[in-house]
């Protein structure tokens, strides 16, 4: 590793990090504050996820404590005019723009609450997994704010603009089942197994092709939001690149030569 990789995996700006050979685990660490981001914290997450180790092929994210994340810390609020609101939700969106749109797969664990900002930066995620000790809230509205990292495309996306409404205007709360249900998380786990499983999924996501994996995260969610002729268009160009790859190759004529295993129902 050199030394500009050692720095990345440093502790800074309560954020921890560590290597479990191509899985990379990063943890919010503000436990006392329930993890609440403050601006340190947002910026070194953009830092770290646009310029990962080049070993790493698949991020698990999760927080410390009792809590994955409670939301944007409030104290930063108090003395904002307009423009600098405005300048300051644009510095979150470009934060958690190389973790949806960056070179790593990123599994979110969840437990306790996932709140507010904490549900933005969740829904930047490509997987979440939720503990049972789960919760998910949008307060802003209840605080006089609204949401400023991402939420009215990222989340609307997940559960569609009446549930997000609802959830802003009530004060509406889900549990981990209920927000299973509705498309916050993909899976759901007895609380205490959500990294085993994160990291259970990131490893498996980490032995991808590494062309799959760029189509799934550059691709895809642009295909989602394009026409049908632009998205088929995509498709095609993608699975031409994809499936010419030498590595796709090889896993291919591994699976007909009968030393790749067949699908299971798991």
């Amino acid at each position: 590793m050199n030394p500009a990789e050692a720095d990345l995996l440093s502790d800074f700006a309560n954020i921890r990090t560590e290597l479990q050979d191509a899985v990379a685990i990063v943890r919010l660490s503000r436990p006392a504050k329930r993890n609440a981001l403050n601006d340190e914290t947002v910026f070194a997450l953009e830092r770290w996820f646009s310029q990962p180790p080049e070993q790493v092929k698949a991020v698990v994210l999760v927080g410390e404590g009792e809590h994955f994340c409670a939301g944007l810390d409030l104290s930063e609020l108090k003395e904002r005019s307009v423009a600098e609101g405005v300048l300051h939700s644009r510095s979150w969106h470009r934060a958690f723009e190389p973790i949806e749109f960056g070179t790593l797969p990123v599994v979110a664990v969840l437990h306790g609450a996932v709140v507010g900002g904490g549900l933005e930066l969740a829904a930047a995620a490509h997987l979440r997994v939720a503990e049972a000790s789960t919760f998910y809230a949008l307060p802003e509205g209840s605080r006089g704010i609204y949401v400023g990292g991402g939420a009215s495309v990222r989340v609307s996306r997940l559960i569609g603009v009446a549930r997000m409404m609802d959830m802003m205007l009530t004060g509406r709360t889900y549990g981990a089942d209920e927000g299973h249900a509705i498309g916050l998380s993909q899976y759901v786990v007895p609380s205490g197994e959500g990294l085993a499983k994160g990291i259970e999924l990131a490893r498996s996501i980490a032995g991808n092709a590494p062309l799959t994996n760029f189509a799934l995260l550059q691709a895809l969610p642009r295909i989602a939001e394009s026409g049908p002729a632009a998205g088929y268009l995509l498709e095609a160009l993608m699975a031409g690149v994809a499936q010419g790859d030498a590595g796709a190759k090889e896993r291919l004529n591994a699976f007909l030569e009968g030393r790749a295993a067949k699908v299971q129902h798991r």
